[in-house]
């Protein structure tokens, strides 16, 4: 997003039409005039220290796009901790996160207007002249459609605009004839036919060189998208049609939209998550700003400013109405059912809708805007990073992080805004984490679990193309970038195009829609950039006034109206609903309460719906508290330093590691491998960690050998070659069925992939030192002296520590020793929520926390004062069984029961719409 989407005047009415230099004009004077309040109230950073931290972030760019370039170029991207290049085909299958890989270079297509942000211009030139050269994007491979535009298409336009740019100058690029701009078409091309539906909206996926439907496409037989894919397409094909003067990109994009504007719940001016592309029906008919939906709302605004068609304008602000209306419960933003706006359909967040702060900047409502960004900042100084997803109560849902760059994002914009410094505090923070946790020898990996401090061996393209952007324009003054960019504005992959595409090749007819739809609140917009007179009354420290309530908010107290309750209910005297985790058994009044429920007003239907969703949660809760968390082998010697974190099972006995202090030692292979015997050679593993093979005999008692050779602790790595814990579920190991008490060392589990990589460094450097924990730990101060993060010798010796990675058949190996988790790959990732088959909505709310595990922060959060507080950790046990007047019944097949009812309650939601 760029500042210049700041819309059309400080808080006047919008005009019929405006310029596209108006709005840069009017958005840029927004944002000075907030900045300008603020240097009297807070002491600004200085420029020195600025100028430290924007040349911190070109260091890391270059580690990160420099070992791209040697160790993984032209793959799609980069596989940071083996130091390869990630080739689909070549790997295991991710699932739908692959299909962003189409073996088009994608990590330097998307990097290219990055380089000519931070002012690397000639690195820039080389990287174009790679593109030309290398790139095909006539492969037999299926893509998404929404990756590939935002990605891909997105970012040839991107480098486009900054190649004619820098052309003008006349320093560089003089040899550039809109090359970029023709691959761009060719690609547009290649995307047309995934439009051909009866609706408009596109199949979620294509193939490059046959399209879609035939034998050899391999695909076309989808029937749902999610609102994103088909919503966030205007930006890149309306500015290829405009380039181009080819309408036929714009004009799809705009019947995309159009449909989807057109499908909106009428009453409550949501949209659904998931909708049948032939059809038009919801699929999922839940609604939020995060995964799924985001960006959606995104392009109706930069539509607007982009393109100068009020239409976009007038569709956001409704919608925007909508999710202040029902979505927005400050500082959170909650999904909630598109039919029944007052009823959550969910009790957690993901990390996608770290957006919406800076989107709330660029539409000028400042105040909630920080409210969720200091929620979300409060998150990750809890755990180093924003987890993909966390409840209301702040804990753990989803524990991975792939390196998202959304909160980097808004914090930017919230400094354009407020010119508030805490802000620059705030980038310092996510440059020292990146640094600190995810950077190793070869680049920056993403976080498979920010419990531990794990690593996953991914680092994706858009880490390049929008983090270092971000944090290198937060620190950055107008004269350290070597062009305007308030001439520009960004696409949601912050790829650049220029404000004069509003003006250029206007063919389009722009029937305003949306006026036959809904009637409209003008006050929706008045505000549409920051108003400083309203935003900042005689106050330099407003932005301060709003997050100070919310300091402590993760750790001590739960924000209030977390969970929205009837107001009519309040006002009547009449108590809150049941809550799931106050339910007990034995109370006659809540068996009463239940009996009720469905069976009398719609507001006791919502009750009854709400108290099964939230107790199937708390069983599915408490089934999983019994399984052990994840562990943590982290490599701490040269050239490792604590930067590789690899994530390995836990041991259902030995020394606890999350009770007891981290063992730390050098590594030794036993003999025999299996350690399924005495060992032959003790004194090697004398006062070490013993590496023990899978297989052949129990777990405990390799356990017992290698302690009786007096190891002091052990890890296990798996026989099945090529497996890993980036597509197979978290290993746990159990006892022999016998007393363990005798085991007084800590056993931890590898796949075979981490394990090669310890086993590879021992090949290379013979001593290897790690440490078992339960969550990585910082790095020795020591040794941060000795390391030279850019070192090219580190860089080349970690190359060597690769391990080969086969696409083989994952078995599964269950025996009475030991047992797996019963959980899907905890490195789902969002990118798997927005691309992901249609999923009925009884399937949905039969299990909402199936395959993900959900763990407490540290503190029980409570709300007694109007006893609105979300599920949180309870010390009652449930009671097995319900009884239902004298019949008993047993949990599960109350469960079972309500699935029922709620798939009826669904029916009749239909049947009354």
């Amino acid at each position: 997003m760029s500042e210049a989407g700041g819309g059309r005047g400080c808080g006047s009415s919008v005009p019929q039409r405006a310029p596209w230099s108006l709005v840069a004009a009017t958005a840029a004077f927004c944002l000075v005039s907030a900045t300008s309040v603020w240097t009297a109230g807070a002491a600004p950073m200085s420029r020195e220290e600025r100028q430290k931290l924007g040349n911190q972030v070109l260091e890391m760019f270059d580690h990160a796009y420099g070992n791209y370039m040697e160790h993984a170029y032209p793959a799609d991207e980069l596989m940071p901790l083996t130091c390869r290049g990630r080739v689909r085909g070549q790997e295991p299958s991710r699932g739908d996160v692959d299909d962003a890989l189409g073996k088009f270079s994608l990590t330097l297509i998307d990097s290219l207007d990055t380089l000519v942000v931070l002012n690397k211009t000639k690195e820039f030139e080389d990287a174009v002249r790679k593109v030309l050269r290398d790139v095909n994007l006539d492969n037999d491979v299926v893509v998404s459609v929404f990756e590939t535009n935002i990605r891909v298409l997105g970012g040839l336009l991107g480098g486009h605009s900054l190649a004619i740019m820098l052309k003008e100058k006349g320093e560089y690029m003089q040899w550039y004839n809109d090359e970029l701009l023709q691959m761009a078409k060719q690609l547009g091309y290649k995307l047309l036919p995934a439009f051909n539906t009866t609706s408009g909206l596109p199949y979620p996926r294509i193939n490059l060189k046959f399209g879609i439907r035939k034998p050899e496409a391999r695909t076309g037989t989808e029937t749902d998208t999610c609102t994103a894919c088909a919503g966030t397409l205007i930006l890149e094909f309306a500015a290829l049609s405009r380039f181009t003067g080819a309408t036929i990109f714009e004009e799809y994009a705009r019947k995309a939209l159009d449909f989807l504007w057109e499908k909106r719940q009428r009453s409550s001016n949501l949209v659904g998550v998931t909708i049948n592309i032939h059809t038009g029906d919801w699929v999922r008919k839940d609604s939020g700003v995060g995964a799924g939906i985001d960006s959606y709302y995104e392009y109706l605004l930069k539509a607007y400013v982009l393109l100068g068609d009020d239409s976009f304008l007038e569709r956001f602000n409704t919608h925007y109405d909508a999710i202040m209306r029902y979505i927005s419960q400050p500082p959170l933003l909650l999904d909630v059912h598109i039919h029944k706006p007052m009823l959550n359909a969910r009790t957690w967040m993901d990390a996608l809708l770290a957006f919406f702060p800076g989107l709330q900047v660029l539409k000028g409502d400042i105040r909630p805007a920080i409210e969720t960004h200091e929620m979300l900042y409060q998150v990750i100084k809890k755990h180093n990073f924003l987890p993909e997803a966390f409840t209301t109560d702040f804990r753990v849902h989803w524990a991975q992080h792939p390196l998202r760059p959304e909160f980097a994002e808004s914090t930017y914009f919230l400094y354009k805004a407020t010119g508030d410094p805490y802000y620059l505090e705030v980038g310092k923070t996510l440059i020292e984490n990146l640094n600190k946790y995810a950077r190793v020898p070869c680049g920056f990996a993403a976080m498979k679990d920010v419990r531990t401090g794990s690593h996953e061996d991914r680092m994706d393209s858009f880490f390049l193309a929008e983090m270092f952007k971000y944090l290198y324009l937060l620190f950055a003054d107008k004269e350290d970038i070597i062009f305007d960019i308030e001439d520009y504005i960004f696409t949601t992959e912050a790829h650049l195009l220029p404000l004069w595409l509003s003006t250029t090749n206007q063919s389009i007819s722009k029937k305003n829609t949306t006026s036959e739809y809904t009637e409209l609140d003008d006050s929706n917009f008045d505000w549409t950039c920051p108003n400083t007179q309203i935003l900042f009354p005689n106050d330099p420290l407003y932005a301060q006034s709003i997050r100070e309530p919310l300091k402590n908010v993760v750790d001590k107290s739960c924000p209030r109206g977390i969970i929205r309750v009837r107001e009519e209910s309040f006002r009547s005297g009449a108590k809150p609903p049941l809550r799931a985790r106050d339910f007990m058994a034995t109370n006659p009044e809540h068996l009463e309460i239940l009996k009720k429920m469905g069976a009398a007003s719609s507001i006791d239907a919502e009750d009854g719906l709400r108290f099964m969703q939230e107790m199937i949660e708390l069983s599915s809760q408490q089934q999983k508290e019994q399984q052990l968390p994840p562990r943590a082998v982290q490599i701490v010697s040269h050239p490792f330093f604590g930067r590789v974190v690899l994530t390995a099972g836990p041991a259902q006995f030995g020394l606890d590691l999350s009770k007891h202090k981290e063992t730390r030692g050098f590594v030794a292979s036993s003999k025999p491998y299996n350690g399924c015997s005495e060992l032959t050679n003790p004194e090697a593993v004398m006062g070490k960690i013993a590496l023990i093979q899978r297989g052949q005999c129990m777990f405990a008692e390799k356990a017992r050998n290698i302690q009786n050779a007096g190891a002091i602790g052990g890890i296990v790595i798996d026989d099945n070659e090529g497996s890993s814990s980036d597509t197979a579920p978290l290993f746990q190991m159990a006892g022999d069925g016998k007393d363990t008490d005798d085991i007084k060392i800590p056993m931890l589990f590898l796949f075979s992939k981490e394990g090669s990589i310890i086993l590879d460094a021992i090949r290379e450097y013979e001593e290897v030192e790690v440490l078992l924990s339960d969550k990585a730990k910082d790095r020795d101060p020591e040794m941060e002296n000795e390391e030279q993060p850019s070192s090219e010798n580190d860089s080349q010796s970690a190359e060597q520590i690769t391990s080969s990675s086969q696409e083989v058949d994952l078995v599964d190996q269950e025996s009475p020793e030991e047992s797996s988790l019963n959980s899907q790959p905890e490195s789902l990732s969002l990118a798997d929520m927005d691309n992901a088959a249609s999923v009925s909505p009884s399937e949905q709310i039969s299990n909402p926390m199936e395959n993900h595990e959900t763990t407490s922060l540290d503190g029980e959060c409570t709300d007694l004062d109007n006893q609105l507080q979300e599920q949180s950790e309870t010390e009652e046990d449930s009671n097995p069984n319900v009884s239902w007047g004298k019949k008993v019944q047993p949990i599960d097949s109350i469960l079972a029961d309500w699935n029922e009812d709620i798939e009826a309650f669904e029916m009749m939601e239909k049947d009354e719409l």
